[in-house]
């Protein structure tokens, strides 16, 4: 095996893309190897790492299969680095990844729960109108309270059913720390730093069809409700 030097947090389902730790994951693409290192962020300090959702080649076949409307446990591996917390988000993508509508997120505090403890897992339910896909792609991104100024990004390949809607609305994923995107600093203590970003993310629709994902945008609106943020 590889000499592995844990760091930051590891996603370890649903399996992102290639993660030599994750449950449950699919074979490998052709001529695509395990990442041992699927902790590490894909910017830091203004220096693009790798790209948005770290690898852009899916899975052949699902990580996880959901249905609309289900309860749904996101877990981390319970080593690594918490970096004192910051914000994160769970999105899902209905056309290969270029376009994300984020499903929940815990602001702030992200890997610490109402006591202080640090956290691993999260529980939410999935929309009950989000739309049926074979192959939609969901995301966990996190923005670092502490440290260098990062952006970490997974995806995994998963498929929703039980859905009779085509349209799906909800707030864009933000990106920060990423070249092109706004940078925050350290939040040093001040847990609101970068959250108006994601406060004044815009909403946008998508509709899945058989063939195609079209995006729209529509006027600005709040974030997810505050049952699914942590201040």
């Amino acid at each position: 095996m590889p000499f592995v030097a844990f760091a930051h947090m590891d996603l370890i389902s649903p399996c992102p893309r290639y993660n030599a730790h994750g449950i449950d994951c699919p074979e490998l693409p052709p001529n695509e190897s395990t990442d041992w290192s699927e902790s590490s962020p894909i910017s830091s300090n203004g220096v693009a790492l790798q790209p948005l959702c770290k690898y852009t080649v899916p899975w052949p076949t699902p990580a996880a299969t959901w249905s609309a409307g289900q309860i749904i446990t996101v877990e981390f591996a319970t080593y690594g680095t918490t970096h004192s917390g910051g914000h994160c988000q769970w999105s899902i993508s209905y056309d290969g990844g270029k376009t994300f509508v984020v499903l929940y997120q815990a602001l702030g505090h992200c890997f610490y729960d109402v006591k202080g403890n640090e956290q691993t897992n999260y529980t939410f339910a999935l929309p009950a109108d989000l739309p049926n896909s074979d192959h939609a792609v969901f995301a966990w991104t996190w923005v670092n309270a502490m440290g260098n100024r990062e952006f970490y990004m997974n995806c995994a390949d998963v498929a929703i059913n039980g859905s009779k809607s085509l349209l799906f609305s909800g707030p864009q994923m933000t990106i920060l720390n990423y070249p092109g995107y706004p940078t925050v600093p350290e939040f040093l203590g001040n847990y609101s730093v970068g959250v108006s970003y994601y406060e004044n993310a815009p909403t946008i629709t998508v509709q899945a069809t058989t063939t195609e994902t079209i995006t729209y945008s529509l006027p600005q609106s709040s974030a997810p409700t505050a049952d699914s943020t942590d201040l």
